[in-house]
């Protein structure tokens, strides 16, 4: 069954007009009056509808009874990643939500590739997060994770109130001495961040600063992986570790 994220209240029983965006899918996917879809707001659980009535610009649906159904991993974790070149971030926020992550956290960093000025940070957040919800219609999530705004990592490691509500913090740095084995066997209640770099890694002023904050420090062997590579990779031994799957 078809579904769809919809940035607007959703009630049982409900007639709604479809959004745009929403409306060029139903007609890509040739639905006509009187199909089923789902359709969820991001706030939890999910709605079937049944289309109504559809026209060249227009769509509306009925909302049948709420659906509390949920797809969350049952720990909860942000990814702060040094913003990637490329198409690279695309494919990792993606990756990522598929594999659970509860927000994502872009960070600017001394070895980023891309630099962006407030404007296109801003227009480049906003891009990210309709990736995010188009990620979830995908994968079944009824929450779509948040991607916070772009900020100069220094600045958002010396930010208590952010980095302090964080009960753990790993870092995932080729000079660690510790292994993946080194966390916890089980999924903590808390909700923890893990801090990736970009292509070419953080610096080593970078890792000193997250050490000081109280981010441990880990190393997935003796093979570097890229930065594309490597946060989803410890999301998904984090899943099989904690119950994700």
């Amino acid at each position: 069954m078809p579904r769809f994220f919809v940035d607007a209240p959703l009630h049982t029983g409900a007639l709604l007009d479809l959004p745009d965006a929403v409306v060029r899918h139903v007609q890509v996917l040739r639905l006509k009056a009187g199909d089923t879809l789902t359709l969820f707001n991001g706030t939890g659980g999910e709605y079937p509808a049944e289309l109504v009535s559809l026209e060249k610009r227009h769509a509306a649906v009925q909302l049948g009874e709420h659906d509390t159904r949920e797809a969350e991993t049952p720990y909860r974790v942000t990814l702060a990643q040094g913003i990637a070149g490329g198409d690279k971030m695309d494919w990792l926020i993606e990756k990522a939500i598929e594999l659970g992550v509860t927000d994502i956290q872009p960070l600017a960093t001394e070895r980023s590739v891309i630099r962006l000025d407030s404007e296109r940070a801003a227009k480049r957040v906003a891009h990210w997060q309709s990736l995010a919800q188009a990620a979830c219609e995908q994968c079944g999530r009824n929450r779509v994770p948040q991607i916070l705004p772009v900020r100069p990592i220094t600045a958002w490691l010396r930010d208590q109130d952010a980095v302090t509500s964080y009960a753990w913090r790993v870092l995932l740095s080729p000079r660690a001495d510790s292994g993946f084995d080194s966390l916890l066997p089980q999924a903590p209640a808390q909700p923890g961040v893990l801090l990736f770099g970009p292509e070419g890694g953080l610096t080593p002023q970078e890792e000193t600063l997250a050490r000081d904050t109280g981010f441990e420090a880990i190393r997935l062997g003796d093979r570097i992986l890229r930065t594309e590579t490597a946060g989803i990779a410890v999301l998904a031994a984090l899943a099989a570790r904690w119950g994700g799957w």
